[in-house]
This record gives structure tokens, sequence and C-alpha cells, in this order.
């Protein structure tokens, strides 16, 4: 082996392990909040925010009972149980609405598909803040203040980002099953229901993730919608956890918002691979 492929050898070995320990770093960067918060969790709250040490001179554990006990006589089981509630049904509307309405661009023959298709994209130009309060009027005139119904009946209407998705994943299925099922018989419903939809479980992996974190994470909504305790989600029952008016107890307040973030990462865990594979394939299908 030459001279000079030696030393291009030992550049690019430089150059991979420069990059490696530039990534490292920025992931250290971006995960040490969360590192904070782990441990803050377990600090008496006069230590938490004393940024002298990270580890916890004493290790509590009672901030996750006291955080658990929840305020005003409601636990935070019941904040839980509410929010799954909620997820829930627009995880169901996600999947239900964006499959349908995403089989009926990519597949169906209609006059007028482009103009509504380019309306339908011209919807996600609009900031929410711009449509929240035409939409707290019409939801309010409706009775559904106070309710679920203003997150779950619009889900089961379509979002615009989730059906885009699905109609770039059906587009790069091939015509040619439609068209043998059609020879067997089988109905636009069926070639729906039992061909594309069982192709389409990537993508519906990816829907179902991004509804699960989208509204897990929403605080502002739930905060417009959601005025009584019991009703409340785990993003406004931390919200009430800080009281300026009363003493504070930030080791409990961490250690709920610690388990808020759990249930976010455990399913981006267990749908990584089809969340993964639904993001790429949309991105090269088309």
């Amino acid at each position: 082996m030459s001279l000079s492929n030696k030393n291009n050898r030992r550049k690019r070995k430089i150059k991979k392990a420069l990059i490696y320990i530039i990534i490292t770093l920025l992931a250290l960067i971006m995960i040490y909040p969360l590192v904070w918060m782990i441990f803050a969790s377990f600090k008496p709250s006069n230590e938490i925010f004393d940024n002298s040490h990270l580890l916890p001179r004493v290790w509590k554990f009672d901030n996750f009972v006291n955080g658990w006990k929840g305020v005003k006589s409601y636990s935070y089981l019941r904040f839980y149980m509410n929010t799954f509630l909620l997820v829930g049904g627009v995880i169901l509307g996600n999947l239900f609405s964006s499959s349908v309405v995403g089989f009926g661009f990519a597949r169906g023959r209609f006059k007028g598909k482009k103009f509504l298709f380019s309306l339908l994209m011209g919807t996600m130009m609009l900031p929410g803040t711009v449509t929240m309060i035409p939409n707290f009027i019409i939801f309010n005139s409706l009775g559904w203040v106070n309710t679920y119904l203003p997150f779950i009946v619009p889900a089961f209407c379509g979002g615009t980002f989730f059906v885009y998705l699905m109609i770039q994943f059906m587009k790069g299925i091939s015509t040619e099953l439609d068209e043998a099922a059609r020879i067997d018989g089988c109905s636009s419903f069926q070639i729906f229901a039992r061909i594309i939809l069982p192709l389409c479980k990537p993508t519906l992996a990816t829907v179902a993730v991004f509804s699960f974190v989208w509204t897990w994470d929403d605080f502002m909504g739930q905060l417009i919608y959601i005025s009584e305790m019991k009703k409340y989600t785990v993003a406004l029952a931390l919200k009430i956890m800080v009281d300026p008016l009363a003493a504070i107890d930030w080791g409990a307040v961490i250690a709920m918002a610690l388990l808020s973030v759990v249930p976010s990462i455990v399913v981006y865990f267990v749908a990584q691979d089809s969340f993964v594979e639904g993001i790429a394939t949309t991105g090269l299908k088309g």
C-alpha cells in the first residue's frame, strides 16, 4: 500500500472520528435536560435549583408519592385516565379519517379532485392562532366546551398532515393490485379494507405516534376547552401544581413532569420500526 493511500485512510478515520465526537456532544446537549429532570425528581425541593451538583446528595423517593396524590382530592391516576381517554379518541379519529380520505384522493377519480386537494393543502398554511377564536365560538355554540369533543370530533373529520401522508403512501402502491381485485369481484370498499389498508401499516403507525404525542403534549388547546378539574389532563394537572399563591413542592412537580414524559417515550420505542419505515417510505413514494 502506497504512502498516499495510507494518509488518505488516516484522514478518513480522523474525519469520521471527529464527526462521531461532534454528534455525541450534540446528543449529550439535547438529552441533558431529561437527565437533569431525572436526577432532580429525586432531590429535596431546596436542592433542585442548586446547580453545583447534578446528582442528589439525598435521594428522596417521596417526590413521586406526594406528586401521585395529585391536587384537591384528585389523584394523578384520574388525570392519566382522562388523558388516555382523550388521546385514544383522537388517535381513532385520525386513523379513520386519514385512511378513508387518503384512499379517496389516491385512488378516486372525480371532478374537482385537484381543486379539493389544493384546498386541503391550503389549510396547512393557516396557523392555529388564526382559527383558535372561530373554533372556540363554534364549539361553544354547540355546547362542547368543557368536553373532549372539540378534540375528538375534528379528528374524525380529517387532519391535513395525516391525510397527506396517507395519500403519498397509497400512491406508491401499485394500481395493478386494484385491477386484479376488481377482476375477482371486489368493490372499492373491499379493495380499501382488504388490500390497501393492510399495506399501510407503517404509515398508520406514523399517524398514531404523531397523534399520541401531539395530543398528549397539547397544553393550550386543553387549557382553552377544559375547565372542570375532574376532566383535567396530565398537562393541565402539572399547571395547577404550580400555584404561585401557595408553597410549591418542586420535587413533586418535577417527578410528575418526568412521569408525563414516559408514555410518549414508550409509545415511540414500541412503534419505532413502523414509525421510521412510515416516514421513510412516505418521503420516497409519490
